[in-house]
């Protein structure tokens, strides 16, 4: 195996993995689609994944983020998404360079992006992040509070509310793992409901993205499985 062909191969180990679970939920292929997480991993390899096809890629940590972005102006189609947590200073890099932001947990955060995102670029896409788990270390609105949080995010110029992220708490078994994306699915079926061109539900990673796909998500994000062990920060 080439270093050059390595990308290929665990992306397309990855999108079968995914075929395979939406085919097992009665669903069309693409109705899923692959968010690489590319935090803490080197341009190069992010150049790499590209070069196998790939566009669409998740870092964590803002600072970072807005390194690689620049370091990889020149890749005109990448897309970039934000989902790690966004403290209302560090907004504005964010807003200018970001396609996606899945971790709105607050209308400040939004209300923010949407003042910085300005007139020029096209609306900035979010979702808003529940907790689905109820850990008080983990970001996200509680899911009382999700779909007020939505309504006033809808209403806001320069971003577009397309639906919402979570994460189930670590270490639990596979159905209590599924009741969490569950939850998550009965509120973004409301969401829907309320909004129709709400159309994203990201939730799943590695470990669960099976369970993720059969409870309805539209978006998974993979980042071991396609870039190998992730260096330490």
């Amino acid at each position: 195996m080439t270093a050059s062909s390595e990308p290929s191969q665990a992306r397309q180990r990855v999108l079968d993995r995914i075929a395979l679970a939406c085919g097992a939920a009665g669903r069309d292929a693409a109705s899923a689609s692959l968010l690489a997480v590319s935090k803490l991993q080197t341009s190069d390899k992010i150049r790499a994944l590209y070069a196998a096809g790939h566009r669409a890629f998740g870092e964590n940590y803002v600072q970072e983020a807005v390194q690689k972005v620049d370091e990889l102006g020149d890749l005109q189609d990448i897309e970039w998404h934000l989902i790690g947590p966004l403290q209302s200073n560090k907004t504005r890099d964010i807003a200018s360079r970001m396609a996606w932001v899945h971790s709105i947990d607050r209308l400040k955060i939004a209300e923010r992006l949407s003042r910085q995102r300005g007139d020029a670029l096209p609306a900035l896409n979010v979702c808003v992040q529940v907790n689905i788990s109820g850990e008080s270390s983990k970001s996200g609105v509680l899911p009382p509070d999700a779909l007020e949080l939505c309504e006033a995010v809808a209403a806001l110029p320069n971003i577009r509310l397309r639906g919402l992220m979570g994460m189930p708490e670590p270490g639990i078994s596979e159905f209590a793992t599924g009741q969490q994306f569950m939850a998550l699915r009965d509120l973004f079926s409301t969401l829907q409901a309320r909004h129709p061109s709400v159309d994203t539900l990201s939730m799943g990673m590695s470990d669960d993205l099976d369970i993720a796909i059969a409870c309805g998500s539209t978006m998974v994000r993979v980042g071991t499985a396609l870039f190998g062990a992730r260096p330490s920060r």
